[in-house]
């Protein structure tokens, strides 16, 4: 559970991150990176070009329901955090916020199982779980080995 939570809350601060570079053009547009995540998810899961027909318009659909719920709930912190310079911030309200972040982004993820399950064999499915959480590690590890600066990680 702990595992879980902290990789959300990683990948909660990566896409901010991710966010923040596009707008610098230091990484590939959201667009590039859904079909990136995609490419990669067709690989690692095996799908055969039935699955791929079906899944694919299921994976773009939550793929840009999640970013634009990621930005608007970048957007909301950014600015709390800086009238938080001024002001004391409303704790409460962040805390809120970032509950019902959370738990939209279950529901989000329910609804896609749901669609999936329609559509995959549980093997299949399964597999496609796999490449997802493989492709969110490889995409953390990216990151960090991007980021100057950083002190050697041990291995």
């Amino acid at each position: 559970m702990k595992t879980t939570r902290y990789m959300l809350i990683c990948l909660t601060v990566m896409i901010g991150q991710v966010l923040q570079a596009q707008e610098n053009e230091k990484f590939p547009k959201i667009e590039e990176m859904h079909n990136q995540k995609w490419q990669f998810l067709v690989f690692q899961a095996q799908l055969n070009p039935d699955d791929i027909a079906k899944v694919q318009p299921i994976f773009m659909s939550y793929e840009k329901t999640v970013w634009e719920l990621h930005k608007q709930n970048r957007e909301f912190f950014k600015s709390a955090m800086k009238d938080a310079k001024k002001t004391t911030p409303n704790y409460a309200e962040l805390n809120d916020r970032y509950v019902d972040f959370e738990f939209k982004e279950a529901q989000l993820f329910k609804t896609y199982h749901g669609q999936l399950r329609k559509v995959l064999q549980p093997e299949t499915l399964f597999k496609y779980y796999k490449a997802e959480r493989e492709f969110k590690r490889k995409l953390l590890q990216d990151f960090q080995d991007r980021r100057p600066g950083d002190r050697p990680r041990p291995h």
